[in-house]
């Protein structure tokens, strides 16, 4: 295996991507389909691209993504967090600009679980004294 086809893991809430950076024209394939047709809303494919957007590489990496679990948004996250550090693993420089804008942390926020004798993890039951 070559140093390019490395996996690199992105993480967001209960979604896990792992994906494939490699020179190319490119193109993201997500699942086994096209990323415009994966995600179609604008708002996840402003995310999915924002990585490249800020360090000018739009166009020259092709990836390669497997993603699991949580909702498209929280994959949509999770992806761009695997891209941004795959980003870094091919040229080191990009650090700081990915750093800056926060897209190498990963948001570590999950769902609170529901707590018994409330209604929800924070939400209590309607009080009532007579």
């Amino acid at each position: 295996m070559a140093a390019e086809h490395k996996i690199i893991t992105g993480k967001r809430k209960n979604a896990i991507a792992r994906l494939y950076l490699t020179p190319g024209e490119g193109s993201t394939v997500i699942n086994g389909r096209a990323a415009e047709a994966y995600f179609p809303r604008e708002a996840w494919k402003f995310i999915i691209r924002q990585a490249f957007n800020l360090t000018e590489t739009t166009g020259k990496y092709n990836v390669v993504a497997n993603i699991r679990g949580g909702g498209l948004t929280g994959q949509a996250m999770a992806l761009r967090h695997g891209i941004s550090k795959a980003l870094v693993d091919v040229a080191p420089h990009l650090r700081d600009t990915l750093k800056k804008a926060g897209l190498l942390t990963r948001d570590a926020r999950k769902k609170e679980r529901k707590k018994f004798g409330q209604k929800g993890a924070r939400a209590k039951f309607q009080f009532s004294k007579r």
